[in-house]
């Protein structure tokens, strides 16, 4: 766990190089993450659902050249399984990957499934070990009224699985990566995990974790790293240019978000900051948020990440946001 006490403020997600909602070419897909690693990102995590495969895949064949002495961090997931499918329609959008890989992804939280999908992920990485083992998608957000069900068979098999990873010394740290703080808590009642990856929860627009998640997290020391810092793209656009509504949590946003959203980006045009910097930089003034995660498909997006995380912000930005009842006063914000 040592080398996990600095996984870097900004990580790259590989769900864009596994073709997310659309095809990546092989030389693109290296060069965005040749271009995150030259710019001193450490930090890689992926999955077997993003591409069925390829993600790993393609992000095992560029850290292979970039990295031979594997001092990159690479996280991964457990919870969905491969099945082949042989007459897949390669050229269209499948579980919202186009992937030229003949599989779909199934969830399953059981023993085996779990070790067979560490295995696969290791081949696919051309690793001998990744550093971090996350839950996939565990929870109702997910499954609905099924997750009672898959939690226990999750607890009873794929944890347990997981337990004995970490104890073995095969992964360093184990948790969740999910979409919700519910499932976050009822994990931390059950068992004793690491971190978690959760999707959106806790943003610009969304602190609700700081009422029972974060400081659960803090009296149990797990650390959290932030995906979705935009709320799956509104607070990268904004809402002020026209056009077609931005997606909140993967759906066109709602009348009472854009609002939101609206008075957040009028504030930050006031003191020269673009919207998606504050978005990006706010998780991390929380101390148990050890990274943030944006999407980064491109070369462009990696640059315009970096430009973001380094723009300065005027602590009166902040003030502004919590006077207006923006963010709540209780939230902690950058220096």
């Amino acid at each position: 766990m040592e080398r996990l006490t600095n996984l870097g403020k900004l990580a790259f997600g590989a769900a864009s190089v596994g073709n997310l909602y659309r095809a990546v070419p092989e030389d693109q897909a290296r060069e965005v993450i040749v271009r995150a690693w030259d710019a001193g990102v450490r930090y890689f995590d992926t999955a077997p659902h993003y591409g069925f495969g390829l993600s790993e895949k393609r992000l095992g064949a560029a850290l292979a050249e970039l990295d031979p002495a594997r001092t990159a961090i690479l996280s991964t997931k457990v919870g969905r399984r491969l099945d082949p499918v042989p007459d897949a329609d390669i050229s269209a959008v499948r579980q919202a990957f186009v992937s030229p890989e003949p599989y779909e992804s199934v969830f399953d939280y059981s023993y085996d499934a779990v070790m067979r999908s560490y295995e696969g992920s290791l081949k696919r990485l051309q690793r001998d070990r990744v550093d971090i083992l996350y839950a996939h998608d565990i929870g109702a957000f997910a499954h609905g009224d099924a997750h009672p069900a898959l939690f226990r068979e999750f607890l009873d098999g794929g944890y347990r699985a997981m337990r004995e990873l970490r104890d073995s010394g095969a992964v360093d740290a184990i948790g969740l990566g999910v979409n919700e703080v519910a499932v976050c808590i009822q994990m931390l009642g059950a068992g004793d995990i690491d971190l978690i990856m959760l999707a959106g929860r806790y943003t610009l627009l969304e602190q609700d974790p700081l009422d029972d998640l974060l400081p659960l997290c803090a009296q149990r020391g797990v650390r959290l790293v932030i995906a979705g810092p935009y709320n799956s793209g509104i607070l990268a656009k904004g809402v002020r240019r026209g056009g077609a509504i931005p997606n909140f949590n993967y759906e066109p946003a709602p009348p009472e978000i854009v609002e939101r959203v609206g008075a957040i980006e009028d504030i930050c045009v006031r003191h020269g900051v673009p919207l998606a910097a504050a978005a990006l930089q706010f998780p991390l003034a929380h101390p148990q948020v050890a990274s943030v995660v944006p999407g980064m498909g491109s070369v462009h997006q990696v640059d315009d990440a970096l430009a973001l995380m380094a723009h300065p912000i005027p602590a009166a930005l902040w003030a502004e946001l919590q006077d207006a009842g923006l963010i709540r006063r209780d939230a902690p914000v950058p220096a």
